[in-house]
């Protein structure tokens, strides 16, 4: 019995999703059995709908900006998405220049910090999966310092003195699939 046991736990912490949204907290999953709850006060969350995607919407908070997107299986990108989602935002927002300050990968995560035309910086944390993709723009840097600490217990935030930028991220890459194709079957 021993043995079953070991298994179904194990396969019990494998499927454990890397990220998920619920009871107003964002929930991160980091390592094998341990999650990082992040909980959001005030936020507009809106569904997002394309013909390739099983789920996805974009949530917004004063701080926080983030788009989940969960594509169907046989939906393949045409691009890298962390690419786009940089490009869009360039485009978007009209930044010349955006410049990595930092960059970080961990397991299934991506961390990088940016500074806009030489102004200000923000985070992005992209998560990802064989199915899914979650971007999520931080910019004033807690959830980003919070969740890169508890995967990396070594790693010191650099970034308390920076300007952080107020800035609307109203962006969201399924809204935009149906004019610029970055996936498809």
């Amino acid at each position: 019995m021993g043995f079953f046991k070991s298994v179904m736990q194990f396969i019990a912490k494998a499927s454990i999703p890397v990220y998920r949204f619920e009871n107003n907290r964002l929930v991160f999953k980091v390592g094998s059995d341990n999650l990082y709850s992040y909980e959001l006060d005030d936020y507009d969350i809106k569904t997002r709908h394309d013909p390739y995607v099983i789920s996805a919407y974009t949530l917004t908070t004063k701080d926080i900006h983030l788009e989940f997107m969960k594509v169907d299986s046989d939906v393949h990108w045409n691009t890298d998405c962390l690419s786009i989602y940089e490009d869009l935002i360039k485009e978007k927002l009209k930044i010349k220049r955006l410049e990595v300050l930092e960059e970080r990968d961990i397991e299934t995560y991506c961390f990088k910090t940016y500074k806009a035309d030489n102004s200000f910086i923000f985070h992005i944390i992209y998560v990802y999966t064989s199915l899914s993709n979650l971007i999520v723009i931080d910019t004033k840097g807690k959830l980003y310092k919070e969740l890169l600490i508890k995967l990396d217990s070594s790693y010191q935030y650099s970034f308390d003195n920076e300007e952080k930028g107020e800035v609307n991220f109203n962006l969201s890459l399924v809204k935009e699939n149906s004019m610029r194709s970055y996936f498809a079957l």
